[in-house]
């Protein structure tokens, strides 16, 4: 396996090459269960030695304790800084939601001290449909123009679920004011409509990030969580899916992040990992699309399986984005 090693994809033009698999670190905040910091250094030091160069948090997850771990995670590496990339996020904290061009300036310096960094590669505004997105036009964005002056980020992102707030924002702010997008649970074999969205971002100068390729845990054998905000029928069909799956033996997870790595519009697919383990098999995945590509045999089935529900989303609501 070491003999492979993980595609980098180009981060528009900003110069970054990101990892297609990306390190979600929202596990380390123990946002889905517990996880040991033994085990968090594991991961983080596993996922780097596979080729994994981009790690995403952010002040929200576990209420600080994943910038805090990752940093001391991503310390214990030793490896020169410009080695790996960091994203964190601003405007969403365990308090509830504040994106005062006062309040994210303040959040930038909590966040490098949590992470023990001088600087973030990017810094997004999170889950900007929960503030008034004129806040974020106006007062938030030229707070983070401020931060990138003064060297404290070096590229700007927002994140959120519904796709309309994209263009919103997106429409209203001079060209190059937004790098970057992350976008969450619209790339997967369920719901492909960020797809329709590319073409926009890409004449705006934008480009993307895309997040939870397992749509939540809908596209895994455990099954969603109890607060997954899915309707029943859009459970139920993924349900009927994975066990499609499982009966044929194949495994759902590998072949929903396989799909979304696919597309190489996409910069990276960031995956929540909390083991090596984990990590593992993320990035043999990966590999193996490189080398053999998908099974579209079984794709094919679950995509048939999936198609009465297909982008049906969900209110934006509990998520850990």
């Amino acid at each position: 396996m070491a003999a492979q090693t993980l595609q980098l994809r180009p981060l528009g033009n900003t110069g970054l090459n990101l990892s297609s698999v990306g390190f979600g670190a929202s596990p380390l905040g123990k946002v889905f269960g517990d996880v040991s910091e033994q085990d968090a250094f594991a991961a983080v030091r596993e996922a780097f030695r596979l080729g994994v160069n981009f790690f995403d948090t952010s002040p929200y997850y576990g209420g600080t304790l994943s910038e805090k771990v990752l940093g001391k995670a991503l310390k214990a590496l030793g490896a020169p800084r410009d080695e790996y990339i960091v994203s964190t996020k601003c405007g969403r904290y365990k308090e509830g939601f504040d994106f005062s061009a006062e309040r994210v300036t303040k959040s930038i310096d909590e966040s490098l001290e949590r992470l023990q960094l001088d600087y973030v590669d990017i810094l997004q505004c999170h889950d900007i449909e929960f503030g008034s997105l004129d806040q974020i036009v106006n007062e938030t964005l030229p707070a983070l123009q401020k931060l990138k002056q003064a060297g404290k980020i070096r590229f700007i992102g927002i994140t959120g679920l519904p796709l309309g707030i994209f263009t919103y924002v997106l429409d209203r702010v001079p060209p190059g004011t937004v790098d970057v997008i992350l976008s969450y649970c619209h790339y997967s074999i369920n719901d492909s409509s960020l797809e329709d969205l590319l073409p926009y971002l890409k004449s705006k100068g934008v480009v993307v990030i895309s997040a939870f390729p397992l749509a939540m845990g809908l596209l895994t054998e455990a099954g969603a969580p109890e607060w997954h905000p899915a309707s029943s029928e859009l459970k139920a069909a993924c349900r009927a899916a994975v066990d499609h799956c499982k009966g044929k033996g194949k495994n759902i997870s590998k072949l929903a992040l396989q799909y979304s790595l696919a597309n190489t519009d996409i910069s990276s697919v960031l995956v929540g990992m909390k083991s090596v383990k984990e990590v593992e098999e993320n990035i043999a995945a990966a590999l193996e699309l490189a080398t053999a590509g998908m099974d579209e045999e079984t794709l094919s089935e679950i995509t048939d399986i999936l198609k009465p529900v297909k982008n049906q989303s969900w209110p934006s609501g509990i998520q850990q984005s």
